[in-house]
């Protein structure tokens, strides 16, 4: 988590305006690929860090599947990115700031969290870590008692 929060904030800066997110994708303790968020710079709305990192996995691995790694997030996965997991064959997914440490804007339905994709989609096998270093990652984000316009809110 220390890396993707150095890629972050490497990449990106502390801004919350500027989308400090960050993923890594891990198999067997070595670093596959990573990705920032980029949705505004690509001007695409799947351009999410986790996405970035899966593309990334899928090409140096050679495959659309990556049986067996990590993704670790600086903030709790969406459903997109948690179900492109799932579709990528991760086994285990780690992140920082969890939706009750940042705005609700970070996430598109207020009432679902990325466990209840897990266990929607019957995946028994993926291991959902959360918290990890939240301390650090938190700040990053708008928090939940920010008062965020409502022209930078992407989920309104």
């Amino acid at each position: 988590m220390a890396r993707a929060i150095e890629l972050a904030t490497e990449t990106k800066g502390t801004n919350p305006a500027d989308t400090p997110i960050a993923a890594l994708v891990v198999r067997d303790g070595k670093l596959v690929a990573s990705g920032v968020n980029q949705t505004a710079e690509c001007c695409d709305a799947t351009a999410h860090a986790e996405i970035v990192a899966l593309r990334a996995a899928g090409k140096a691995a050679g495959e659309m599947r990556i049986e067996g790694a990590t993704l670790y997030s600086t903030l709790q996965p969406c459903g997109m990115c948690t179900m492109a997991s799932i579709w990528a064959g991760i086994s285990r997914v780690v992140y920082g700031a969890g939706r009750d440490d940042v705005h609700s804007m970070y996430f598109e339905d207020r009432h679902l969290s990325t466990l209840d994709f897990i266990v929607d989609a019957y995946k028994q096998n993926l291991t959902l870590t959360g918290g990890v270093r939240a301390d650090e990652c938190a700040p990053l984000y708008f928090r939940p008692w920010d008062d965020v316009p409502e022209k930078m809110q992407a989920n309104d």
